[in-house]
């Protein structure tokens, strides 16, 4: 995992005091401009790790860091534990080598540093379609966050109904570029897409969090619950196996192969909320895809092909 690159290069110039990228490319395993990119990311986030070019030149640590990490400012500490963070969800090492690094820190940083890294995760399996754009305000809201500080949201849901609330931000997801923020509010806790948030402010009111509150539980609940509506309509379908990867990019993970049938064709099961998205999706394979079941997804199907019949009828050469 990157984090634990990060982590290990990082303590690999405080051992040297200057590295240069092929240095850490062989040390840790892995090509040179990975390890170029590697050292721009810490440098970007704000640790004191500066380039030094002509002869002689690599990166070096600046400003006396040392193993136990005292030379970091308590701002260049919460930026190192904002861009290892995430990972820690998703790796065991990840949350090890932090772990580690937490007690490694001052005493007087430890508390921000444990809400950085615990501020931010990422889920990679993809809801509907992706935009890759970092929203601005994550920063904002990450700082509120840390902080523990109330923020005032300017909100337009799903309907374009605007509203003003006043939350307990509890912690942001990047799930596959589209982030999420979960807050406390007088009706508990509610997710918030950070693309629909039209104005964040933080405030000074302390925010409030349940003591036994914590990131990666508080989402694998949003996600269950999510998940659940979005597989009310199962389909079984044949189609040829080259084109599963297909359907599993299309339908995530509610595409679920069940082997081969007499003919050959893999046999997959999918799901989403009703028989229409189900079909919408499908309509465009033609004869490629055989839906067998249910009957309802089919009726869509043969409907929308109707349609279409009708609409372009007469355009053929």
């Amino acid at each position: 995992m990157r984090a634990d690159r990060l982590v290990a290069t990082l303590l690999l110039m405080q051992s040297r005091g200057r590295v240069t990228a092929a240095e850490v490319a062989d040390e840790l395993e892995v090509s040179v401009a990975t390890a170029r990119r590697d050292l721009e990311a810490l440098s970007a986030a704000g640790i004191p790790v500066y380039p030094q070019s002509g002869r002689g030149g690599g990166w070096s640590l600046v400003g006396g860091a040392r193993t136990d990490l005292s030379g970091l400012s308590a701002t260049e500490a919460q930026a190192l534990f904002l861009l290892v963070g995430p990972a820690a969800a998703v790796s065991g090492e990840a949350k090890a080598a932090l772990r580690k690094l937490v007690r490694a820190l001052p005493q007087t940083f430890r508390a921000d540093a444990e809400a950085a890294a615990s501020a931010t995760m990422i889920d990679p399996t993809r809801w509907g379609e992706r935009d890759r754009r970092r929203p601005e305000m994550v920063d904002v809201l990450q700082a509120a966050v840390i902080r523990r500080r109330k923020v005032r949201l300017t909100y337009t849901n799903s309907s374009r109904q605007r509203s003003e609330r006043l939350v307990d931000p509890w912690g942001l997801v990047d799930k596959d570029d589209i982030w999420y923020l979960l807050a406390g509010t007088e009706r508990g806790q509610r997710t918030f897409r950070v693309d629909r948030i039209v104005h964040a402010e933080s405030t000074e009111q302390t925010a409030e969090r349940p003591d036994d509150f914590t990131l990666a539980a508080a989402w694998d609940q949003v996600v269950g619950e999510v998940e659940q509506r979005r597989s009310t309509t199962w389909a079984t379908v044949l189609i040829d196996a080259r084109f599963v990867p297909i359907l599993r990019d299309h339908f995530g993970r509610h595409c679920h192969p069940h082997g081969e049938d007499d003919d050959g064709r893999a046999r997959v099961r999918l799901a989403a909320p009703t028989p229409l998205d189900i079909a919408r999706n499908l309509a465009g394979w033609g004869s490629t895809v055989e839906v067998l079941e249910p009957r309802s997804v089919r009726a869509e199907l043969a409907r929308i092909g109707t349609e279409l019949a009708h609409k372009y009828a007469g355009e053929q050469e």
